[in-house]
């Protein structure tokens, strides 16, 4: 029997337009990642779980974190969410901050 054809996810976060790790970027504010089983220290430990979580560094989020550190209101943001729902999540918070921007130099 044929084995379901698997999708790399730096394919498809490259089709969103979103930096990957092959893709060197230090000015990044806002990043979809595979959700660290935990973070010590700012380092990740026991590998990875199968949800991703999104990082916006422009909203008070640190990467360095564990998810269990940080507020309420970051931890939803993060989500944790599959890949597919994560790439939208993404999408959508990068329009919010554009729409943010916009507003801002409108004066409004």
């Amino acid at each position: 029997m044929a084995q379901p054809r698997q999708v790399p996810t730096g394919a498809i976060a490259k089709q969103a337009g979103m930096a990957t790790r092959d893709q060197p970027g230090d000015g990044w504010t806002v990043v979809l990642r595979r959700q660290p089983a935990r973070i010590v220290e700012g380092r990740q430990e026991g590998g990875y779980t199968d949800v991703f979580e999104l990082i916006c560094c422009d909203c008070g989020d640190d990467p360095d974190l564990d998810y269990r550190e940080v507020s309420p209101e970051l931890q939803r943001a993060r989500g944790p969410y599959p890949i597919a729902a994560g790439v939208a999540a993404y999408e959508q918070h990068l329009r919010l901050h554009q729409q943010l921007v916009r507003a801002t130099r409108e004066g409004r």
